[in-house]
């Protein structure tokens, strides 16, 4: 069989899927959308069970992709072995209710024969031991003999998971020949050696695994079938793993030359070239879908898998930073199936080089951290480092576990790996709650109000009116403070009141934006509404307190929205749509919306991103908001599918529920977003948007805060003041200004200079007299006083033109200094071979001063926190110098 590249055979494999009447689909990002099962996509059908369930309906009734996917159960274990990756591409077509067997089978075999012309005679099959069916299939329309159709049991051919879909599955192997084998009589398809791989398995959706354990079939059958590409390029190719498939292998040489390394030599090395070779395919792959390093959920995937690939460039030698240089070759080796690769190279250069840096910096501060865990463990008298000490390292310091089992193991300290496991599992469990996490009203749970009875969802008409006529459904007297709640037909003058309708204009706090305020009147009666939230089921409670009258269930009543409030609210929400346009033009694709705040004085938006603005970048950002605003752009909304909504291009937060039909926000044809809240009508209402600050709440996220509208020209006409009284304080025009703050801070730093140089002339001098006035003992000279010192700096100074001229002998000088007691000890070479030791002295002095510190026997510094105690600690120090050079 000819030869073939795995880019080559990916697109063989799509274009003849879609000869047979297949949509050929671009592959979903690796971040699942609503499904809060899994972090990351891990197998080609995933994204496709809302179609297999009936919750969606497909785009066609026959779909082939070639998917992305991650998996990292293993990750231990990639680099140890040559079969092992956490990234591969999943080629798969399906079908839903469309085709069934006897195509699936007909197709796959008519693109292993005929498309990659794989010898008929070293392909087998097999089926799940009672689908006669599908054996059939095999053995007389395709023809292929009994004697190379093996009939396999549950755990091999019957793919189920849980209750739901489920049905057998064929798969198809290869016969690489038995020198790739076991060498056993008795070694066929089934066997654990090399020689049979299987290469492509097709699901037979056909049952419905009931609760009762009981299949029944399905109305409409489907087909699921997943081949690796990578594994069809190692048949294609005659290779024995994925390392060595034509793009692996390139990356794989760009890391040897980096490492100055060769493969196929040495064990370890081996391992720490497959390792960075991998794990840098996962990490262009994951930050091309918006994934960034984090501590939490994807990103801490992603960092983990980066730390790794950094720790084992490591052991290769690799010094410095080197990971964002092997990006070219993984965009050159991919970026034709997938463009996005080549948009957003330097992106992936930028956010792999960064955290390489972070990293660097962890395993100077994790090693400290280590170091004195090691030293406890000791101290305890146990050669085990506790399991949650080693995962503190690895999760908080973000120090491998791989490292910290080699810094211990050269100590003679072992590790509780169990107990570094289970605080891992507790961790792992921790983020996969936080990412099912849904937003719960505050008025349902057991210490809320969880029973409305039968009262139907409240209807929203605030997108189109501010007035409602709306009928009172329930009424609920609060205490206030909303603990206490009492559901009553009837409140009064006074009360607190939850107030539920039939229909509202109010907006219910959700997705970011704060809830309307405003007045429920009707016959002598005012509420005035301070706050709208929502229950789960959708039921608006307007909160508030009854000004005048009383209210009962069943009143007619009239709500009337906050005008200005309300659009003072929406001018800052159309603004973040706005900003997050912009800051993924002026940073990147990468940004993505990772929360929000909107409210009538500000707006808050974080977003994914590695490092902070740059002033440039900030100043543009800010210019692109507000020429979209100034270009009176019109807002409108159109409700459409989800799966509309994403065609269309609009923006969501994928791991947010939304419902069958969703809302999607377009100004004018700068932003489109999928957004229930409330907008204006043009862009131009907007008026002004101001940049408050701008930094980071997150590793991997940062945050803005910015106003529109009078208070943006608010923060104008205050930096407008700040900038009339420095002018006048200086007494220079403004465009004079930069210049006479740059005179000044040059002459404030010539003056600074200036001091320092008086202040070390001073020191010299003092420090003169300290050695006119040395004690002598012996063949030594010794000191020991309080000095005047700014600093510690100045105080080492001291203490080494001291040393430097007393000859053999111990300098110790002590001095207090902003509410801190400071302390220096040296000794010269011989006096230190007399028994006297700086750091001792300094670490006992520090200690009856409240306070710690030590260092080498020559040269040390401490610092206290008890200046009254100095004196005396001086004269103790002196005795104790004293001491050790005469015993």
């Amino acid at each position: 069989m000819r030869k073939m590249g795995l880019n080559e055979i990916r697109e063989k494999y799509l274009a003849y899927f879609e000869s047979k009447g297949h949509m050929r689909l671009s592959s979903f990002p690796l971040v699942p959308r609503n499904d809060p099962s899994i972090l990351l996509i891990n197998a080609g059908m995933t994204p496709f069970k809302p179609y297999f369930t009936g919750a969606q309906t497909p785009p066609a009734p026959r779909v082939t992709t070639c998917q992305k996917c991650i998996r990292t159960p293993d990750i231990e274990r990639v680099g140890k072995t040559s079969r092992h990756g956490t990234f591969f591409e999943m080629l798969g077509n399906f079908s839903f209710g469309d085709y069934f067997k006897k195509e699936a089978i007909a197709f796959a075999w008519e693109f292993v024969t005929q498309v990659l012309e794989m010898p008929i005679d070293r392909l087998y099959a097999s089926v799940y031991l009672e689908d006669d069916e599908a054996y059939d299939i095999w053995k007389n329309d395709i023809g292929l003999p009994a004697e190379r159709i093996v009939r396999l049991g549950k755990e091999d051919n019957f793919w189920e998971h849980g209750t739901g879909p489920c049905g057998p599955s064929s798969e198809i192997f290869f016969d690489r020949g038995a020198d790739k084998g076991c060498g056993q009589p008795d070694c066929k398809v089934g066997c654990d050696c090399d020689r049979f791989v299987e290469f492509w398995n097709l699901v037979f959706t056909q049952f419905n695994r009931e609760e009762d354990g009981s299949y029944t079939p399905l109305e409409k059958r489907n087909i699921d079938t997943g081949g690796g590409l990578e594994r069809f390029a190692c048949l294609m190719q005659d290779v024995d793993n994925l390392f060595e498939v034509d793009t692996i292998r390139a990356i794989l040489d760009h890391v040897c030359a980096i490492a100055s390394a060769r493969y196929g030599e040495n064990q370890e090395t081996d391992i720490a070239i497959r390792v960075v070779t991998d794990h840098i395919r996962s990490t262009v792959f994951m930050i091309s879908d918006g994934i960034l390093p984090s501590n939490e959920g994807r990103g801490y995937v992603l960092r983990r898998l980066l730390r790794r690939a950094a720790r084992f460039g490591r052991l290769l030698g690799i010094e410095g930073t080197f990971l964002h240089k092997i990006v070219d070759t993984v965009v050159r080796e991919s970026g034709e199936a997938y463009p996005e690769l080549i948009r957003k190279r330097e992106t992936f250069q930028t956010v792999i080089r960064i955290e390489e840096e972070r990293f660097a910096e962890t395993i100077q501060a994790g090693s400290a951290v280590l170091e004195r865990l090691l030293d406890e463990t000791r101290a305890a008298g146990s050669d085990i480092l506790d399991g949650k000490d080693a995962f503190l390292l690895h999760d908080t310091y973000g120090f491998p576990l791989d490292l910290t089992r080699e810094i211990a193991e050269e100590q003679g300290i072992g590790i509780d790996e169990a107990g570094f496991a289970d605080a891992m599992r507790r961790q792992k469990e921790r983020a996969r709650a936080a990412l099912r996490a849904k937003t719960a009203s505050a008025w349902e749970g057991p210490d809320g109000l969880d029973a409305f009875g039968d009262l139907p969802p409240t209807i929203f008409t605030g997108y189109d009116r501010l007035e409602e006529v709306a009928t009172v459904l329930l009424l609920v007297r609060t205490s206030g403070d909303n603990d206490d709640k009492t559901i009553v037909e009837e409140a009064n003058v006074g009360d607190h009141v939850l107030v539920v309708t039939d229909r509202s204009p109010f907006y219910a706090e959700a997705g970011g934006q704060t809830g309307d305020r405003g007045e429920i009147s009707g016959d002598g009666t005012t509420v005035t509404v301070s706050d709208t939230r929502k229950t789960g089921a959708g039921i608006y409670l307007h909160e508030g307190k009854i000004e005048t009258g009383k209210i009962r269930q069943g009143d007619e009543v009239q709500l009337s929205v906050d005008r200005a409030r309300r659009l003072a609210t929406a001018r800052n929400h159309t603004a973040t749509h706005l900003l997050h346009k912009a800051l993924r033009i002026v940073l990147g694709e990468h940004v993505a919306q990772a929360g929000s705040a909107v409210s009538p004085d500000r707006l808050r938006f974080d977003f994914s991103h590695y490092q902070p603005l740059t002033p440039a970048e900030r100043s543009e950002v800010e210019r692109l908001v507000n020429a979209a605003i100034l270009e009176d752009l019109a807002v409108e909304t159109d409700l459409m599918t989800l799966d509309e909504a994403r065609q269309s291009g609009a923006m969501a937060l994928f791991d947010d529920k939304y419902g069958d039909h969703v809302r999607v926000v377009r100004v004018g044809g700068y932003s489109r977003e999928l957004c229930g809240g409330t907008h204006l009508r043009s862009s131009s209402q907007a008026c002004l948007f101001r940049m408050l600050s701008e930094g980071g709440v997150a590793s991997g996220v940062r945050r803005i805060e910015a106003v529109t509208g009078q208070a943006a020209f608010d923060e104008v006409r205050a930096d407008a003041d700040i900038l009339a009284a420095s002018l006048a304080a200086l007494k220079v025009p403004a465009q004079e200004l930069p210049r006479r703050i740059e005179t000044l801070l040059t002459e404030h730093k010539s003056l600074e200079k200036k001091l320092a140089e008086q202040a070390v002339a001073s020191s010299v001098s003092a420090a003169d007299g300290l050695v006119s006035g040395a004690q002598t003992c012996g063949s030594f000279r010794t000191v020991s006083a309080r000095v005047e010192a700014p600093d510690a700096d100045t105080l080492r100074r001291m203490a080494d033109h001291v040393r430097d001229r007393i000859g053999e002998g111990v300098v110790f000088l002590a001095a207090a200094t902003g509410g801190k007691v400071l302390f220096v000890a040296m000794a010269t070479p011989d006096a230190v071979r007399a028994g006297v030791s700086a750091g001792d002295l300094v670490r006992e002095a520090a200690r009856a001063t409240g306070g710690g510190g030590g260092g080498r026997p020559d040269m040390a510094q401490a610092g206290g926190r008890d200046a009254s105690r100095l004196d005396e600690v001086i004269r103790e120090t002196a005795d104790r110098i004293q001491r050790a050079l005469t015993d």
